[in-house]
């Protein structure tokens, strides 16, 4: 593991003792091999066809979209797509005007992936979510799948809430407020206490002595 997430998986275990007994349940921190290294149309074609999906379901759906591109993936390819060869694909109508007005956006003068990079994670999501069908957890997961950032927490995650009522002695899923609370001893490493908080929701119920 890099000193990076060595340093920052201590600060988090020093920072809040439910989260530290969290991390040692679920054990090695493995986001770094699950980044996404596409370009910003590769990596929010996927966003947009994962959301509201079980991974399974829509990891087939975006093989079955990639699979109409043999020449590879460009914004005019997708808006020369019609409509059925998307839905034959198992896109919702929803997410073929998401995926069109993505290409839409691409092919003007829309920042690229290194002019993202030099932006604050604010920026960067009001940049995003111009696109339809691209909103704060979408770009939010881009943040964190691609651009690498630390800092990150997910607020609207369903499991992100899902693990705080579980592990935090919470009656109701928190709402963003308290679930920001929460999250404020974690900074300046957020996004892989969001990584052991999904990780966490596979542990067996009674595993934490908290």
């Amino acid at each position: 593991m890099s000193e990076i997430y060595s340093t920052a998986i201590a600060t988090l275990q020093q920072a809040d003792s439910i989260l530290r007994e969290i991390i040692d349940r679920v054990g090695s921190y493995t986001l770094p091999e699950t980044l996404q290294t596409g370009d910003l149309l590769d990596c929010l074609t996927q966003s947009i066809i994962y959301q509201q999906l079980s991974g399974k379901a829509a990891a087939a759906i975006h093989r079955r979209v990639l699979l109409l591109y043999p020449n590879g993936l460009s914004a005019a390819a997708i808006l020369a797509t019609s409509d059925e060869d998307f839905r034959s694909a198992g896109l919702s109508r929803s997410k073929i005007l998401y995926l069109k007005d993505l290409a839409a956006h691409v092919q003007t003068d829309f920042p690229t992936l290194a002019d993202l990079e030099i932006q604050d994670d604010e920026s960067i999501i009001r940049t995003l979510t111009q696109i339809k069908g691209v909103g704060r957890w979408t770009a939010q997961m881009f943040l964190m799948f691609r651009l690498h950032r630390l800092d990150v927490l997910p607020v609207d995650d369903l499991g992100i809430r899902a693990a705080m009522r579980r592990y935090y002695s919470l009656e109701d899923l928190p709402d963003r407020k308290t679930a920001d609370r929460i999250g404020q001893p974690w900074k300046p490493y957020r996004t892989i206490a969001s990584w052991y908080l999904w990780r966490s929701l596979d542990l067996p119920s009674d595993s934490l002595t908290n």
